[in-house]
C-alpha cells in the first residue's frame, strides 16, 4: 500500500511541475528580453541578432533589445548569460568564438560551454572573406604571399580579437606559407573594420556580414573565401581551396543560447519561434543577403553540433600554436 501511494504521489507530483512548465512558458515572454552580442556593435554577430530580434519583438509583442558586450573575442558577454537567471528573459548569440574555440584556447575559462547553457537555436554560418585595402597591391591569395615575403612583418591583419576565426584563419595562412604578418587584434569586427577601411591595418579574414557592401563598393578586395565552396554573394571570389590551400576552411556559426536549467518549454517555444522566424521570406531574404547560411535545429541537434565544434577547433588551435592564459 505505501509503495503504490508513493508511486501515486510521484506521478502526481510529476504531472503538477509540467503543467507549471508550461503555464511559465505560455506566460513567455513576460518582459523585455535582454539578447547579449559578445562584440561591439557593427559586427556579423550583432547584425545577425538584429535582425532576428527585431522580428521577434514584433511576432511576441514584447521587447528583445540587443545588449552589446565587446570583449575577448566573445567570452565575456558567454559569462554574463551563463550567470544570468535562467528564465528565458536573458539570451546570446551563440558564436563559434565563445563556445566552439575558446574552450580549447583559454586555460581558465569562466563558464562551460556546454554545461552553463541551454541550447536554444542554431540560425546558421557565414563564410570569412580574406579581404584586402585597396592599397594593397594584391588580387589573388598568392599576390599577398609573394608581398609579405618579400617584406617579412610589413603586412598587419586585423581580427575580431585573439582566437577569432579571423584571428586563427591569419595563423593557418602563415604555417600554411611561413609568411611573416603581424596580427592587430580588436574587440570586434566592427571597430576591425572601420581602421581597415582607414587603411591601418592591411587585411582581415572577417566576416562576410560587415564588409559585403564595402566590397561591393570597392572600398575593400576580396581575395578568396575559406568555404569548401564559393558564397553565392560574392560569386566571382575564389575560395581558399581553389587558390591553392588544400584543406583550409573557417567558417562563423551563429545560434542563440539561454542560461543553462532555463525552463524546456520555454526553450522548445523559443526554438520553434526562431525557427520559423528566420525562414520567413523576408527575414530569410535579409539574413541571407549578409551571407548567413540558414540551418534551422532542434535544441538537440544544436548540442550536438556544438559538442563536434569543440573537438575540432581542438585540432585547429593545436596546430595554430595559439593559448591563453
Amino acid at each position: 500500500m505505501k509503495t503504490n501511494t508513493y508511486v501515486i504521489s510521484v506521478i502526481v507530483l510529476s504531472a503538477l511541475a509540467a503543467s507549471a512548465g508550461i503555464a511559465v512558458a505560455q506566460q513567455y515572454p513576460a518582459r523585455t528580453v535582454r539578447m547579449v552580442v559578445g562584440f561591439p556593435p557593427g559586427g556579423g554577430t550583432d547584425v545577425v541578432a538584429r535582425i532576428i530580434s527585431a522580428k521577434l519583438s514584433e511576432t511576441w509583442g514584447h521587447t528583445f533589445v540587443v545588449d552589446n558586450r565587446g570583449g575577448a573575442a566573445g567570452t565575456i558577454g558567454a559569462d554574463i548569460v551563463a550567470k544570468s537567471p535562467p528564465d528565458g528573459h536573458t539570451l546570446i548569440m551563440g558564436h563559434v568564438n565563445s563556445h566552439g574555440i575558446a574552450p580549447n584556447l583559454y586555460k581558465k575559462l569562466p563558464y562551460d560551454p556546454t554545461r552553463d547553457f541551454a541550447m536554444v537555436a542554431y540560425v546558421g554560418y557565414v563564410p570569412n572573406v580574406l579581404v584586402v585595402h585597396p592599397s594593397i597591391p594584391a588580387k589573388t591569395v598568392q599576390d599577398l604571399v609573394a608581398l609579405a615575403k618579400a617584406k617579412p612583418g610589413s603586412l598587419s591583419y586585423a581580427s575580431s580579437g585573439v582566437g577569432s576565426t579571423q584571428h586563427l584563419a591569419g595563423e593557418m595562412l602563415t604555417l600554411a606559407t611561413g609568411i611573416k604578418i603581424v596580427h592587430i587584434p580588436y574587440k570586434g569586427s566592427g571597430p576591425a573594420v572601420v581602421d581597415l577601411l582607414a587603411g591601418h591595418v592591411a587585411m582581415n579574414f572577417d566576416t562576410m556580414p560587415p564588409i559585403l557592401s564595402h566590397v561591393r563598393g570597392n572600398k575593400l578586395r576580396a581575395l578568396a573565401v575559406t568555404t569548401p565552396k564559393r558564397a553565392p554573394q560574392l560569386a566571382s571570389v575564389p575560395t581558399l581551396v581553389e587558390s591553392g590551400f588544400k584543406g583550409f576552411e573557417m567558417t562563423n556559426w551563429y545560434g542563440v543560447m539561454a542560461p543553462a536549467n532555463t525552463n524546456r518549454d520555454i526553450v522548445a517555444k523559443l526554438n520553434a519561434e526562431i525557427n520559423k522566424v528566420v525562414l520567413i521570406p523576408d527575414q530569410k531574404s535579409k539574413l541571407e543577403e549578409v551571407g548567413t547560411q540558414l540551418d534551422p535545429q532542434s535544441p538537440e541537434d544544436f548540442a550536438k553540433f556544438l559538442r563536434a565544434e569543440i573537438a575540432k577547433y581542438a585540432k585547429v588551435v593545436k596546430d595554430a600554436k595559439v593559448s591563453i592564459d
